[in-house]
């Protein structure tokens, strides 16, 4: 048991020590994934296999740049209107507390600026999006993993054939495990897409700062069910409370609430299905233990990572019941039988 936790422990530092090659290497194979299917779709209207893949690699690389560029200016931007964020949350938090002072409320303003430190509060969002500039700054990476994942995956049947040295082997369980990890990063990627896009456009029409990088934000951090949604949402409506006041900083809570639950709540499970989904539990300790080993970046990936563990022990009979407990809740029987 010892050799084993001492295993473990090694194992674990070894990711973070090794954590700025191995999440573009996970970042181009999420990507690759979910190129897969476009790919196979020109390769049904005819095209080549190279020319199906340079044809996807070619727009997944621009969209790729344009994002890069996009973040890299914006948090650019966003670490020179610093000190003036810093001020106006400041005279926020005084204003609070001069307003409880007024109502009979004895507060401390040592201890209020002690506890809402405008500087750690701007130090954390601006690390969290370094974090992504690191992943998005090594592109060349990435692409090029991504063009090889592609071109693999049409022969890694037969890999696995060579493998366990029958030709004639059923293989049929890898492409399985390969469908229900595209089908939810499909599901997830388009879920993402219907809420980043109203959220950039309702925050350009509001006239929020950096509408673009707090939708591609939305975007992401919708990967991480339930919270991912809720963290994305405070920076965007912090800095409509500081520029625009609290009336359209509760109209912008409104409507990030309104987007993720038409999303989130009856949209997202009716194209994904129970069997794809998560434990509540589970993602929010999957999120944790991968958020302390890789930062923000590693909270992204924490759900799919989880969601491939699960997907494997789905088509292996002795850990079954691991994938069932990683899920979410069966549904009563008796209880769907009362309601219809």
């Amino acid at each position: 048991m010892l050799l084993i936790v001492a295993a473990v422990v090694v194992i674990i530092a070894g990711l973070q020590a090794a954590g700025a090659i191995i999440l573009p290497i996970l970042v181009a194979i999420f990507l690759a994934v979910i190129c897969m299917p476009p790919v196979a779709w020109l390769q049904r209207r005819g095209f080549p296999d190279w020319a199906a893949v340079v044809v996807v690699f070619v727009a997944v690389f621009v969209v790729f740049i344009g994002l890069s560029f996009v973040v890299t200016s914006s948090i650019a931007q966003f670490q020179t209107q610093l000190p003036l964020y810093e001020d106006r949350l400041q005279e926020m938090f005084n204003g609070l507390v001069t307003w409880l002072q007024s109502h009979g409320i004895e507060v401390s303003s040592a201890n209020v600026r002690e506890q809402f430190d405008s500087k750690r509060l701007t130090g954390l969002i601006t690390r969290g999006l370094s974090a992504f500039t690191m992943v998005l700054s090594n592109t060349f990476l990435v692409m090029l993993t991504v063009v090889f994942v592609l071109s693999e995956a049409a022969g890694m049947p037969r890999k696995i054939r060579a493998m366990v040295g029958d030709p004639d082997a059923d293989v049929s369980w890898s492409s399985s495990v390969l469908g229900d990890l595209r089908t939810y990063l499909a599901v997830k990627t388009q879920c993402s897409l219907m809420i980043a896009i109203p959220v950039t456009i309702m925050l350009k029409l509001v006239g929020v700062d950096y509408a673009i990088l707090w939708g591609l934000l939305a975007f992401l951090l919708n990967y991480i069910p339930n919270l991912g949604s809720i963290i994305a949402a405070i920076p965007p409506i912090l800095l409509t409370l500081l520029m625009m006041g609290l009336g359209w900083g509760i109209a912008v809570a409104a409507g990030y609430l309104a987007f993720n639950f038409i999303v989130g709540n009856m949209l997202e499970p009716r194209m994904m299905g129970r069997r794809l989904g998560l434990s509540t539990l589970v993602v929010f300790l999957s999120m944790v233990f991968w958020g302390w080993v890789w930062g923000p970046v590693g909270m992204v990936l924490s759900v799919p990572l989880t969601m491939i563990v699960k997907i494997l022990l789905e088509h292996t009979e002795d850990l079954k019941w691991v994938a069932i407990l990683l899920g979410p809740a069966p549904e009563d029987p008796d209880r769907c039988t009362d309601e219809s």
